[in-house]
């Protein structure tokens, strides 16, 4: 089987989802569109059964956070078709105060280590996740470190005053 053009996958893709997908463009290469959370786990299922797309390999999930975005959580999905050797990027954006998305190990097992990561780092739930807790922060960690929450710098640091660098 011929490796498949972004045009074939895109168009495969808009004429079974329509208006549930938007905004698709080709950063670097990259396929890539945004759906919501009510749509992601139809979306994936399709990239992976279907007999000409065969996206069967789960690259990686990870989260992203723009405060100052209204939907300002977002999970990113990676997915790889080894048969063609094409890959997209899938975007999800959810609510910052409560962000919720179904799982994707229903789908692939490897799903399970790469969500309790983006929950441990970023809050995300996934829900219907066999066991959601954290992976690689302590356990009584009340905050989520990936999220851009606090200052970078402590403004307290007297080595970074503007009257040390001539100013």
């Amino acid at each position: 089987m011929g490796k498949l053009s972004k045009q074939i996958i895109l168009q495969k893709i808009t004429s079974r989802f329509g208006e549930q997908i938007s905004v698709p463009t080709d950063p670097f290469g990259l396929l890539t569109f945004e759906t919501s959370k009510d749509n992601i786990r139809e979306i994936l299922t399709f990239l992976k059964e279907d007999k000409e797309l065969q996206f069967n390999y789960l690259t990686d999930i990870t989260g992203i956070h723009y405060p100052e975005n209204e939907l300002g959580i977002g999970v990113i999905y990676h997915l790889h078709s080894l048969i063609n050797n094409v890959r997209v990027r899938i975007k999800v954006f959810l609510n910052t105060e409560n962000p919720v998305i179904p799982t994707a190990t229903t789908l692939w097992q490897g799903a399970n280590w790469m969500e309790r990561e983006t929950y441990d780092f970023f809050g995300i739930n996934f829900e219907g996740h066999p066991n959601l807790v954290r992976i690689l922060n302590v356990d009584d960690m009340t905050v989520f470190p990936m999220r851009r929450e606090y200052p970078l710098e402590d403004p307290n640091r007297v080595d970074k005053k503007d009257y040390f660098f001539g100013r």
